[in-house]
């Protein structure tokens, strides 16, 4: 069988150097390429076809959500592996929704993140995290939406839209030109609200409502 053609990629270029160094020795793995932020991936997906993209989540460039899609729309048969130092539910759920077939984070043995370039070319989803988390607790697209309560003002449903994204305090209150501390004070406001105190809760809610499309 020919070997997985794995592109890498990760703003980091001594991580990315690793990557290539530990994937080399693999007699199934051949590494094509790779990329350093998020449109370099899309343009580099398009231009060798990969089997696998193993890409991280936090980099320049467009949203995560959004290339993960592209890559998808662009190479159908590629499979979008997630490496990320993010272990939490809410950007697991969020990288499952927009198309990828695995999660692991970077302190993943070397061991299970060859296994899980195997798994996701294979066909199958695979998901290694620190806690016990359920990939099938991902949201369903399918499901009928549910309203978002009306008191939610426009600035509230903005904050919550960037929050369900997976963006930090910091990077919302540089996006939406707040103070980290009004970006705070508008996240309390949606868990008293909403009744929902996990970011995976705050992310469910976003797209059974409407204001997020996974």
């Amino acid at each position: 069988m020919p070997p997985i053609r794995v592109l890498i990629a990760d703003d980091h270029a001594v991580l990315r150097s690793g990557l290539r160094m530990l994937l080399k020795v693999q007699h199934d793995i051949d590494v094509v390429g790779e990329a350093g932020d998020g449109s370099e991936v899309s343009r580099q997906a398009l231009a060798l076809q990969p089997d696998v993209v193993l890409m991280d989540l936090t980099m320049p460039g467009p949203h995560s959500g959004e290339v993960i899609r592209q890559v998808r729309r662009a190479c159908p048969t590629t499979r979008v592996l997630i490496l990320t130092m993010h272990d939490d539910e809410s950007y697991l759920a969020a990288a499952l929704a927009a198309g990828a077939a695995g999660y692991v984070v970077k302190k993943v043995a070397d061991s299970e993140l060859v296994s899980a370039i195997r798994a996701v070319h294979a066909g199958r989803t695979f998901v290694d995290l620190t806690q016990t988390l359920d990939p099938s607790r991902a949201p369903d697209p399918a499901r009928a939406p549910r309203q978002p309560p009306k008191e939610l003002s426009r600035r509230e449903r903005e904050v919550l839209l960037l929050l369900a994204q997976g963006h930090s305090n910091r990077q919302i209150a540089d996006q939406i030109h707040l103070s980290v501390k009004t970006v705070e004070t508008y996240r309390t406001r949606l868990r008293e609200k909403l009744g929902l105190k996990e970011r995976a809760e705050l992310y469910r809610f976003a797209v059974e409502s409407g204001i997020l499309d996974p």
